[in-house]
């Protein structure tokens, strides 16, 4: 059971109930596939620059590790059935099959991860949001320079998709742990 005091953002100001659950998971994986439109293609690597990562980060803050990983696979399912919500409007199964399926797999793991930690807490303080942002973060790496290296690429799986990555992440991260914590704890005096 979630303690009321740290139970996500999102479960604590959002309705009891199956038709909110569900609305917040439709909204999640809204807000995903509109951050993968923000999208920066590198021409050394098949990995675009995005904001999912952030997104997906925060949606596990927000809604907990059942209902983060669930947004996370609906927005899977939904460019699975045709959606054009992955990266720049594509869609189907192949995108799965491709060099970022294994980061698209991660996010969903990350955001798992991320609603685990603050189901207990840890966006609370700066410290701890700062740790479960690095853990949600290196999940989706670990996942998709697993995958990456499967493929034949002009640099090292390393160059690319993680090197490029890092600075954009880091600015990402520290926005997250920036506003995180004082809204959390807003959120648990309400």
């Amino acid at each position: 059971m979630i303690d009321t005091r740290t139970r996500p953002i999102a479960i604590a100001l959002a309705p009891d109930g199956v038709l909110s659950r569900a609305g917040l998971v439709l909204a999640g994986s809204a807000l995903l596939a509109l951050s993968a439109r923000l999208e920066i293609p590198l021409p050394f690597s098949p990995v675009p620059v995005t904001a999912q990562t952030l997104a997906v980060l925060v949606i596990g803050a927000a809604l907990g590790a059942r209902l983060g990983a669930a947004t996370v696979t609906l927005y899977l399912v939904e460019g699975i059935a045709g959606l054009p919500v992955y990266a720049g409007g594509a869609a189907g199964l192949a995108r799965l099959g491709g060099p970022t399926g294994g980061y698209l797999v991660g996010f969903v793991a990350a955001a798992a991860l991320v609603g685990w930690a603050a189901e207990r807490g840890w966006t609370r303080t700066i410290v701890t949001t700062l740790l479960a942002m690095l853990a949600g973060e290196a999940l989706i790496y670990a996942f998709g320079l697993a995958w990456l290296s499967r493929f034949p690429l002009s640099v090292s799986p390393l160059e690319a998709g993680l090197f490029p990555f890092i600075p954009g992440d880091a600015y990402k991260i520290a926005l997250a742990v920036a506003v995180l914590p004082p809204v959390t704890r807003l959120v648990a005096r309400t």
